[in-house]
């Protein structure tokens, strides 16, 4: 009998609402018992441990042909940094010599040093890295399938539509969705900006990770809801809202079919005010993406995920040929870079282990680009070079001080010269702007507006910097919320500024891309928004049925309440008026 109903808020890695039956996968984990081989079997363990490498990337390379022809080379690059790892030397190196040294089987030798590569990875302090561990277990379990002789289970023997519930999935499981019955996900685990995330967010399935223990609370069977839209994973729903919620899926279709129209329709208001929507990308082939949605162009490309690769640091000709190819996928469209936004462990190579007692206001972003000038500048070429193949813009994150962005700009004049010393062609006009993230740069507005090219304002860390709540904790997520009257003054106030110092702004974090706030944002004035390309066509068909007068009436308003609940009732409500069959 199914248990009673119960709401668990996580983190949304792709939009839209699922309704099936839950499949909970078990987690596949190897308990090696370490025993000693004889010394004439020493040889035959050793075979085994190479057949095992072989065999792993093969089967790697041959999945990251399979993505790469499906979503593209970026998202199959993912497995780059498997087929890395097993041809590192050093870590080979290690597992032969326990088999040799301490008469260990090839199976016990390899969990043994993978659990250890593991431990190094969790002693950083850096998300993104951390992330990394779900990578190394997943190389672990498909060399000891190989050494073990043991098949793995996977999904695709689903024979009808259902939730898949995990305490977390490897990158090897989330590529092997494309081809399953798997509506959507929800994982106890994980990050936004870990390679499962990133390969939910190219298939399109929804889903929902980060919950802690939905794989405990639901059991095989049940009726689950995943609301990527909202955050939320609904277990055993009551039949008010299984209803709600099947006519929200159902709406979901029908809003797709619908929004396909709105692809080629600009984004303009009632009364002829043009409103540019962006996209908001990881990897370079998301810039045609987002023009498949609609987009006016890239209005935000995190460039450290340049550094999900075996390698380290990429080169100037590598990150040179990833800005290239985003700049040609906008086919003419202004593309908007930002520099590293790096904390001070990301080098792996060069990295001592120190940890930062909080990394969050650590050396990172801008600060740590500056005291690594080498590393900073090989991107700036990168950059400037690429700025002369179509119009692009450069931005720095994390900006604090009037004292950075001039360090910075001076970086990027060094970076000119030596290009123009090489003879190397350049844009030599690219505007230059900064990501607008801390509660100092919205106090010093007026100041920047004086010496910036545009500015983009980061609301994903604004909010959490600027109400003391980590966003990536979900102890405190409920806390974490754009709608607080001090983020609505902040916008309201940094977007002033810029108008009457005519300087370009540009609200880039996930707020752009979420239709409940779209009204305010375009009441306070903002004429640029920058989001994941799915979420394009909904804000467009929201842009495309308000006036401006309407939209500053409803941000008024916003900016008199006293509390992010009575902000959030009344968006919603303006914006149901406008959308009554969408799910807001």
């Amino acid at each position: 009998m199914p248990g009673a109903m119960e709401i668990l808020r996580g983190i949304s890695v792709a939009p839209g609402v699922v309704i099936g039956e839950a499949v909970v996968l078990e987690a596949e984990d190897y308990r090696i018992p370490f025993r000693t081989v004889p010394a004439d079997q020493m040889g035959a363990e050793l075979s085994r441990l190479d057949d095992a490498v072989t065999h792993s990337i093969e089967e790697l390379a041959k999945q990251r042909e399979w993505l790469g022809a499906h979503l593209g080379r970026d998202a199959a690059n993912v497995f780059d940094w498997h087929i890395g790892v097993l041809r590192d030397d050093h870590l080979r190196h290690n597992v032969e010599a326990m088999i040799r040294d301490k008469h260990a089987s090839a199976a016990y030798a390899t969990s043994t040093v993978m659990r250890n590569y593991q431990r190094r990875f969790q002693q950083m302090t850096d998300p993104l890295l951390v992330e990394r561990i779900r990578d190394v277990q997943d190389i672990e379990r498909r060399m000891l399938r190989h050494i073990l002789g043991e098949q793995r289970e996977d999904l695709a023997h689903l024979t009808k539509p259902v939730v898949l519930i995990a305490h977390d999935l490897t990158p090897t499981q989330t590529a092997q969705l494309a081809n399953t019955k798997v509506l959507g996900v929800a994982l106890d685990a994980g990050a936004a900006t870990s390679h499962t995330a990133i390969l939910l967010r190219s298939l399109g399935r929804p889903g929902v990770i980060g919950l802690n223990d939905v794989s405990t609370r639901v059991s095989g069977g049940d009726t689950v809801i995943i609301d990527g839209s909202n955050q939320l994973v609904i277990a055993n729903p009551n039949a008010a809202t299984l209803e709600e919620y099947r006519a929200q899926e159902a709406a979901f279709v029908r809003l797709a079919d619908e929004l396909d129209e709105l692809r080629s329709l600009p984004a303009v208001t009632r009364d002829s005010k043009r409103i540019r929507l962006l996209s908001n990308i990881e990897f370079p082939n998301e810039a045609a993406v987002g023009l498949g949605k609609g987009s006016d162009g890239v209005g935000l490309y995190r460039t450290e995920f340049l550094f999900l690769r075996p390698a380290g640091a990429p080169t100037e000709e590598e990150q040179y040929e990833a800005y290239v190819a985003a700049i040609r996928g906008a086919d003419g469209r202004t593309v908007t870079i930002r520099t590293f936004d790096l904390g001070a462990d990301k080098y792996t190579q060069q990295r001592s282990y120190e940890q930062e007692r909080n990394p969050m206001l650590g050396l990172r972003s801008i600060r740590y680009s500056l005291q690594n000038l080498d590393m900073f500048k090989i991107q700036l070429r990168a950059i400037l070079r690429a700025s002369a193949e179509g119009d692009t813009r450069m931005m720095f994150p994390l900006v604090n001080s009037l004292m950075e962005f001039r360090q910075a700009k001076m970086a990027v004049h060094d970076a000119m010269e030596d290009l123009e010393d090489a003879g190397i062609s350049f844009r030599k006009d690219v505007s230059i702007g900064m990501m607008l993230e801390t509660p100092a740069a919205v106090i010093q507005v007026k100041e920047f507006c004086r010496e910036v090219g545009f500015i983009s304002i980061g609301t994903n860390d604004l909010i959490q910097y600027l109400l003391a709540v980590d966003r990536g904790n979900e102890r405190v997520s409920p806390f974490y919320n754009a709608s607080h009257p001090a983020v609505l003054r902040a916008i309201r106030d940094v977007v002033r500024a810029c108008t009457q110092a005519e300087v370009d702004c540009t609200l880039c974090g996930e707020m752009a891309g979420q239709p409940l706030y779209t009204l305010f944002l375009l009441g306070v004035g903002l004429r640029n928004l920058s989001m994941a390309p799915a979420n394009i066509p909904e804000v467009k068909k929201l842009i495309r049925l308000v006036s401006v007068p309407q939209t500053q009436r409803i941000a008024r308003k916003a900016l008199s309440f006293e509390t992010d609940r009575q902000v959030t009732n009344y968006l919603r409500d303006e914006t149901r008026k406008l959308l009554p069959e969408d799910p807001i």
